[in-house]
């Protein structure tokens, strides 16, 4: 398979596997794949998935990435929060939740982590859907139960403080029954405990 007729069979792929190439159903040679890298044309972003060098790496791109290269996940702890512009800090690397196990990729375009919940917790997330395509993020509700879910060191008023979560933005955005519906199927009693700490501390 020549590049063009390559490039045309993937066109509206944002990022490609190997079995997708295979799924095509054209002849084709894995060590093109080499070739194609080292002439520029494709970048290898971790074993088996591939972008085209000229592909524009937005935010809503990125996230689709996140959600392909290691599924089931989406978008959620300081990336999520972020999204929301609850915590003033930019966040550089890729943060997911995933039922796998806990991992990190470093790309030639971003970097990747993926932290691991039960199964039980893999919901309370959206599907945005953009130019076509798609990824998963956590509501804002979610975002701030797995972030507390996986960091158990912020625990009392002063740990709340330290993160300079944006209060009006927390309470004009968030909803209140849905994080408290949420926080009752984490059944945990010391996260129900904490969250309450924080909600007062928030409302302070």
């Amino acid at each position: 398979m020549k590049y063009i007729e390559f490039r045309e069979l993937l066109k509206d792929f944002t990022v490609f596997s190997v079995n997708d190439i295979e799924n095509t159903g054209k002849k084709f040679h894995r060590r093109r794949l080499y070739e194609w890298q080292k002439k520029g044309y494709i970048k290898k972003l971790i074993k088996g998935y591939y972008i085209f060098s000229d592909l524009e790496r937005t935010e809503e791109v990125l996230f689709e990435i996140a959600n392909r290269i290691y599924a089931p996940s989406y978008i959620s702890f300081e990336m999520a929060l972020s999204y929301y512009h609850l915590i003033p800090e930019s966040v550089y690397e890729i943060t997911s939740a995933s039922t796998r196990r806990t991992y990190k990729f470093e790309t030639p375009i971003a970097e990747f982590s993926y932290r691991s919940i039960k199964r039980s917790l893999f919901f309370g997330y959206n599907i945005i859907r953009y130019a076509g395509k798609s990824y998963k993020i956590a509501t804002l509700e979610k975002a701030l139960l797995d972030y507390f879910y996986i960091n158990s060191k912020y625990r009392d008023e002063a740990d709340f403080k330290s993160l300079r979560f944006n209060k009006d933005i927390f309470f004009n955005q968030l909803n209140e029954k849905r994080f408290f519906e949420f926080l009752e199927k984490f059944d945990q009693a010391v996260l129900s405990k904490r969250m309450k700490l924080f909600w007062d501390y928030m409302g302070t």
